[in-house]
């Protein structure tokens, strides 16, 4: 048997297990994190010589497993796990946000964590099991770290909030919002959060519980810490002379301030790229064999320096805006005649494009991973292309960077999204991002509103976002709303809260710093609020509501809802029956849902109404009692057969052809006669008629 030393926490009503052992023992330290049937291996490793970069070289990855779920996935040829999911990207970024901050940037040995998910139990959260054994093999290995940290996620159901819910919890009840946070003991600096709307005193109320349970887990790996951790390496960090250090100063401090201190994004750039090579220069004549990498690391902290004295001792931001200051809106729609909905939408030199298409619901994304199975109807995704910042670059497909802020503006916009019952299309928004000078994802909330509401999609409310940034050092902080440029690289957060006038509907926090006070958080919410507002009353100027018109280019879609018994009479055999339909009427599909929902799309309206006929004339429940109206198509000794529709047909026995002794059949109705008749029964799909059991109302209806 394995050794192994055991470690538990009860968390949520559960038990939190943490066990180490020889398992993976060439890594500097691993640890497997158990939470109900949740099970999780975490590695750490650091190189032992210092890489060839000018940043910390950290790789986070998560690895999902799909026999950890008791799944075969894959397609049918390749039956192995590839590509990152979305699920993982996004999880694996969660708890990157969590560990960097607490990392020395100086370091330049190459570090990864890596999280297998071992077993899942389809409830219990990965995420949550995977930052505790991160933080934890972190922690107790020689890698210099200054964690540990803890996380939670937190749901609002019933009007009570519940740490760590079942996922089942979150997938039956309507909760208010459901959001991770984490950070180390005392702090908070990262945040995921997707709400209905919530209120900011709820949320601020949800974070002083996380900090609760954060703080609780810290001081539970702290004890293990103490009993099995190793000692911290110790990396030298490059430092300059004293004769180095004089000459950078002398040089650059009394030219910074004028190089930073600039209203526009491209003159700072092209100021602050001037002053940095004239450094550059001066340093390498200076000295010889001078270290730039170190010459440029210095560079950075002294313009990390100066913004952040200016904003907390001037009171003065780079641009000269004030601190609750948004910069100048701009926006348009109806950009293209030929897409379905777009908008533009810019917030100073950042600028978003968005364009929505809609379609039939059989374009919804089929989702299948170790954790999801099952169909999207609402995709947004974000594109950021390398011109955006004015680079060149490569286009490979969507990134990390790209996953996640799609999915943060996605996670605002999907509450407004009308249900399927009210708007059964299938609506994709492409974001493009033409400009970025801080904020992005949250132009991206703003473009994609006024899109779908430009496409015509009935949105429950209006959305926005904003960012919101911060400049703190142990005395005192100051809250930035809309930060750009040096705010967003050198600034302390990145702080983004999206919703309606009526509630948040996404946060998303990070942070450079080991965390956020409570203070900080208060005060970031009630701001971001208040330039949400602002930026709703300009957007309600450009377009006020939805069209109520959808674009001539946007296929037409009716739906009905028929027995699930007659999907496959609709379906025929071997899809004959619904592809001859298609045909006919050249649509452009029938979608047809477990549950009987029936969706058929067309560019031409009138032939989506003749198919919805035919389809519900075939599937039409007949009841005893009602009164129809059809052709005779046929008489016999016994009786008349008449046409219903769709198919079907009734018979009229010669005795209920009416009162009184009938000789014959064609002495009453004849082929190609009309006839009104009541249902006298209706079983097995053979339908009996009677014409003589009609009332006189009846008769003249």
């Amino acid at each position: 048997m394995i050794e192994r030393k055991k470690f538990t926490l009860e968390i949520g009503g559960k038990t939190l297990t943490v066990e180490a052992s020889r398992l993976a023992e060439q890594a500097n330290a691993a640890v497997i994190v158990k939470y109900g049937g949740t099970a999780v291996l975490a590695t750490a490793v650091m190189m032992p010589t210092e890489a060839n970069t000018d940043y910390l070289p950290l790789k986070v990855d998560y690895e999902e497993r799909f026999y950890a779920a008791g799944k075969i996935l894959g397609s049918r040829y390749v039956r192995r796990e590839g590509k990152s999911s979305e699920d993982a990207v996004l999880s694996g970024r969660l708890v990157d946000r969590t560990i960097r901050p607490l990392f020395d940037y100086r370091l330049r040995r190459d570090i990864q964590v890596v999280m297998t998910v071992l077993a899942y139990d389809e409830e219990n959260d990965p995420d949550f099991v995977g930052l505790v054994g991160v933080s934890t093999a972190l922690s107790i290995s020689d890698i210099p770290w200054n964690g540990p940290v803890g996380g939670v996620r937190l749901a609002r159901l019933g009007g009570k909030l519940v740490v760590n819910p079942d996922r089942s919890a979150l997938a039956a009840e309507n909760f208010e919002f459901e959001t991770f946070a984490s950070g180390p003991k005392g702090k908070i600096n990262m945040i995921e959060l997707s709400g209905q709307e919530a209120k900011e005193a709820d949320v601020f109320e949800a974070f002083t519980l996380a900090q609760a349970e954060i703080d609780k887990l810290v001081v539970f790996q702290e004890k293990i810490v103490a009993a099995i951790g190793k000692p911290k390496t110790v990396v030298k960090i490059a430092e300059p002379t004293p004769e180095f250090a004089a000459a950078f100063e002398a040089f650059l401090a009394p030219k910074l301030a004028a190089a930073v201190l600039q209203p526009k994004k491209e003159e700072q750039s092209v100021q602050m790229r001037m002053l940095k090579e004239e450094l550059m220069a001066h340093l390498s004549e200076k000295f010889e064999n001078a270290d730039l990498k170190l010459a440029d690391r210095m560079y950075e902290d002294a313009v990390d320096k100066l913004v952040h004295e200016e904003a907390l001792a001037n009171g003065r931001r780079p641009d000269g805006r004030s601190f609750t200051q948004i910069r100048p809106l701009e926006a348009e729609v109806a950009l293209f005649e030929r897409t379905h909905g777009s908008a533009i939408f810019m917030r100073g030199s950042t600028q978003a494009l968005a364009v929505t298409t809609l379609a039939a619901p059989g374009a919804e994304q089929m989702i299948e991973t170790m954790r999801t199975t099952g169909k999207r109807r609402f995709m947004l995704h974000y594109n950021f292309p390398p011109y955006s910042v004015g680079e060149v670059g490569n286009f490979r497909g969507a990134g990390r960077r790209e996953i996640g802020h799609g999915a943060l503006a996605e996670k605002a916009v999907r509450p407004l999204i009308p249900t399927v019952d009210k708007f059964p299309y299938t609506v994709r928004v492409v974001a493009e991002t033409l400009s970025s000078n801080g904020s992005s994802s949250m132009a991206t909330v703003c473009s994609s509103v006024l899109s779908l509401m430009d496409a015509g999609v009935p949105l429950k409310k209006m959305g926005a976002g904003i960012a919101m940034g911060l400049m703190s050092n142990n005395e005192k902080f100051q809250v930035l709303t809309d930060l750009q440029g040096p705010e967003d690289f050198y600034g302390d957060m990145d702080f983004k809260v999206a919703g309606t006038a009526d509630g948040i509907t996404a946060i998303q926090l990070d942070t450079k710093i080991a965390g956020l006070s409570p203070a900080i958080i208060k005060q970031t919410l009630g701001q971001a609020r208040d330039a949400r507002l602002e930026i709703l009353k300009f957007m309600s100027g450009v377009l006020a509501a939805p069209r109520t018109a959808l674009s001539k280019y946007v296929p037409t879609i009716l739906q009905t809802t028929i027995n699930p018994d007659k999907i496959g009479l609709v379906i025929g055999p071997g899809g004959k029956t619904i592809n001859g339909l298609i045909e006919k009427y050249a649509l452009a599909s029938i979608d047809i849902e477990e549950d009987g929902r029936v969706f058929v799309a067309a560019v031409d309206k009138a032939a989506a109404e003749q198919a919805m006929g035919e389809i519900k004339a075939m599937t039409r429940e007949f009841t005893v009692g009602e009164i129809i109206e059809g052709r005779v198509i046929k008489n016999l000794e016994f009786g008349a057969i008449v046409d219903l529709g769709g198919g079907k047909d009734g018979m009229i026995h010669v005795s209920e052809l009416r009162n009184g002794f009938v000789n014959k059949v064609d002495d009453v109705v004849k082929v190609g006669d009309f006839v009104k008749a009541k249902i006298i029964s209706a079983e097995d799909d053979r339908i009996r008629l009677s014409v003589k059991q009609l009332t006189d109302e009846e008769r003249k209806a």
